[in-house]
Order: structure tokens, then sequence, then C-alpha cells
């Protein structure tokens, strides 16, 4: 049991981070086990709170793909995925946009408002916030590459940051669904991680947060001692081409690397199913998961 005296160490150790990311934008992209478990839930939702209340300003981008396939499957929808990414026809785009806005991003601009965070929940489509075209997947074989269309999957083209910093300016923080709108207001579903990547980058963003539901990146995943606890640039790169990244973790790295190449400082993939993982990552000078930096 912690003492008095355990406490205040922990508030002073958390102070040099508050005062060096005061007033600074901190992108999260929430998504994983952290959306499904209630007690994660409430945990993700206390660190958010924390961090608008220290000063820092938080952009959430979440995910959904659980919400999703569940509604798919009650529909008798299987889901396919390439790349790691979901194949999306005329239907699915349908139920994604209907459980991304309605269910997903309404609940967690509840759980905010009850913790007094003054959160607004907003669409991709929203006010043109995220200007979208369609992203084919790519496919790694070998030394080879090829171009997969998986339907209606987009890729950011561009971000309004004026939007978004006006709700930063006036004290709100951005609840974002990532589905994009195309030239002829054709919704996408774009991944997340892709989103709040563009977003991270440009808002120029301190730091650019992806939950995931694994420690981190490992070079050989059988093998517990290669951790990477740092990840380059041209490493990660390399790695992807060599197919020891690959699967629902390439469009995680793929998404560090896009916001690091656009301007923002860093990039962490943390492990969202410990308890407390966004503070952790960033008040504690033990830090969690894989960095991912220039």
């Amino acid at each position: 049991m912690f003492t008095a005296e355990d406490k205040a160490a922990i508030l002073v150790e958390a102070l040099p981070y508050i005062q060096q990311f005061y007033g600074k934008t901190i992108v999260i992209k929430y998504g994983g086990n952290a959306m499904i478990n209630d007690d994660l839930k409430e945990k993700v939702m206390q660190d958010i709170a924390l961090m608008k209340y220290v000063g820092i300003r938080p952009v959430i981008v979440h995910g959904g793909g659980p919400d999703i396939t569940g509604f798919l499957k009650k529909v008798g929808k299987e889901s396919d995925f390439v790349a790691g990414l979901r194949v999306t026809d005329e239907e699915t785009i349908e139920i994604a946009e209907m459980v991304l806005d309605g269910k997903v991003n309404s609940e967690i601009v509840n759980l905010l408002n009850r913790r007094g965070v003054r959160a607004v929940g907003l669409s991709g489509k929203d006010a043109g916030l995220i200007k979208a075209r369609k992203k084919l997947a790519t496919v790694y074989e070998g030394e080879d590459t090829k171009k997969v269309d998986i339907g209606y999957v987009g890729e950011v083209e561009q971000v309004d940051t004026g939007i978004l910093e006006d709700l930063l300016k006036q004290g709100y923080v951005p609840i974002i669904a990532p589905i994009g709108v195309g030239d002829n207001g054709e919704s996408y579903n774009i991944n997340a991680d892709y989103v709040a990547a563009e977003i991270a980058g440009a808002l120029q963003a301190e730091k650019l947060l992806l939950l995931t539901d694994i420690e981190g990146i490992y070079k050989d995943f059988n093998d517990k001692s290669s951790f990477i606890s740092t990840l380059h640039l041209p490493e990660a790169k390399q790695y992807i081409k060599e197919g020891i990244i690959a699967g629902g973790m390439i469009p995680k790295v793929e998404a560090c690397l896009t916001a690091l190449e656009q301007g923002a400082g860093k990039t962490h993939i943390i492990d969202g199913r410990l308890a407390h993982s966004i503070i952790l990552e960033i008040f504690t000078s033990r830090g969690i998961g894989t960095q991912v930096v220039r």
C-alpha cells in the first residue's frame, strides 16, 4: 500500500514532465482492448482528464474495429483483412460509419464530459475535417509489392487543422472518428492509426501515442529478449520490407513514420492493456512500449 510519502514522490516525479508538456498537443489513438475492458476504459478516461487538467492539449482519435466486427457478425457478414486493413464494401462502410459515429464516438464524449472534460465528438466528414481518397493495400511478396483494391478504404489527403486549433484554443478535447470524405461526398473508412498520424503531423504534435494490445515491437515475437524499445525510421522501413514487422503492426509503424516525416516530435506504440499506460508514458522516467523516432 502506498504511503503519503510514496504518493508525494510520484507527484514530484511527474512535475518536470508536466512542465515540459504544458500547453503542448499530444495525439492519442485510442483502440484495442482498452476500448472493450470497462476497467481499462475508465483508466484511459482518467488519464485523458489528468492530461487536460495539467495543461496538455489532448486530441483523441478512436478506432472501433471490434464493434464494427461485432455488428457485421450480427447481420451475417464476415470481416476480411488485407495487410491489416479491413476490406470495406458499400454495406460495410455504412455499418462502420454508423458504429463509429453513433456508438463509439458518443460514448467517449459522454465518459469524458462526466469527468468535467469538455469533449467534442467529430466525424472526419464534419466540416471537411478529413479529406480522403481511396487507398490501395500494399502487399509485400519478398522484394516485390503489389497494390490491392479493398473498397471504401481511404487515406488522408488533407486535415483541416483550423477546426481543431479553434476547438483546442477554446479548451475543448476533440474526439475524432476515422471516417473521411471524398471529392464526391463518399465516405471512406480510414485506419485510425493513419488518421492519428496525419493529425499529429498536421498539428505538429509533441507526441503521438498509439494504444495497442501488445507490449510493443519485437524483432522476433517468440523471443521476448528481442524487444525493441527504440526504433529509428530507416530501420522501421527495412523491417517492414523484411517481414519482421507484419500484419496489424504494419499500419501502426507506418503511422509513426508518417507522423515523424510530417513534423511530430516523437511517436510511441504502447500497451493499452496496461492500466494507466498513457500517464506512465508521459509522466514517468520509465516510459513504456516502443518509441519510433527519426
